[in-house]
């Protein structure tokens, strides 16, 4: 059956569409969550079916981009009125020829997985989200944390291109505005790990998390609670076993699995050991 978006035209969004933004994501039950919007629109190219009744958007997505490393794709939403009738994957397939040559990366929900299975995305790996209010289950490890400085941006820069695989100055030097928190450890020679907490409707959202070891991660986690009487909740890469089982004894609950998932490209650049969360699924 014939969508009416069929012939509307895709069109690039602009932070003017943020409210719109927003309000598709609350029509799909999803946080409003526009803290994150004016991010993903500030650093990345989004794209939208404008809503033929005049209600807004009818569909968006949002692509970050990382010079030679994969591009991440995020926040592909069609509105309720219009689901099932084939506007995501008329966006995907525009994504996909828009950044022809591209390696693409995403996080799926199971319920988007099997249209990317048929785009050519395939699995590398899942991220289990866990959230609640957190406290230590035990003595947190003897890793001394602290606020991030501007003087630490350099370092933080270093070691996230290092482990990531791709160059997100972009999309990092926005975190000090972004985030509500931004702590740092650190030794002799420099930076070893950094996190950040920001906004969402509902929580707090732990990511980036990027250490030189699980207790490095731990102590991070643990320093943002003293922050925030907010819940947590953080995209965790399931083969962190230890770091998952320690969240969940101090009160973080499973909520969902989403599969990381890549087109182009075998697996994801980067060092996976040390990269515990994204900043945020929708960006990598």
């Amino acid at each position: 059956m014939p969508s009416p978006l069929d012939e509307l035209p895709i069109r690039r969004l602009t932070h003017g569409d943020l409210t719109s933004c927003a309000d598709l994501s609350e029509n799909r039950g999803w946080p409003r969550d526009d803290h994150k919007w004016g991010l993903l629109l500030a650093a990345g190219t989004g794209y939208g079916i404008d809503d033929p009744g005049g209600k807004g958007l009818a569909t968006a997505c949002v692509v970050t981009a990382y010079g030679s490393g994969p591009a991440a794709v995020g926040m592909l939403l069609v509105a309720d009125a219009y689901a099932r009738q084939g506007a995501g994957q008329r966006m995907m397939r525009h994504v996909i020829a828009e950044f022809d040559g591209v390696p693409l990366t995403l996080y799926a929900t199971p319920l988007g997985r099997p249209l990317y299975e048929r785009l050519g995305f395939r699995d590398v790996g899942r991220a289990e989200m866990v959230r609640g209010h957190f406290a230590p289950p035990s003595p947190a490890p003897a890793v001394a944390t602290r606020p991030a400085t501007a003087g630490d941006l350099p370092g933080i820069l270093r070691l996230d291109h290092e482990v990531f695989g791709a160059d997100r100055t972009h999309l990092i030097t926005r975190l000090p505005a972004f985030a509500d928190q931004l702590r740092v450890a650190e030794d002799v020679d420099g930076v070893t790990g950094y996190t950040a907490a920001w906004p969402s409707t509902d929580s707090q959202v732990v990511g980036p998390l990027i250490a030189r070891d699980t207790a490095t991660a731990q102590a991070l986690i643990a320093s943002l609670t003293a922050g925030t009487d907010r819940p947590l909740r953080a995209d965790i890469d399931v083969r962190h076993t230890e770091l998952l089982d320690w969240v969940k004894a101090g009160g973080m609950e499973p909520v969902a699995f989403n599969t990381v998932m890549v087109r182009g490209v075998p697996d994801l650049p980067g060092d996976w050991t040390r990269r515990f969360t994204p900043l945020t699924v929708a960006a990598g």
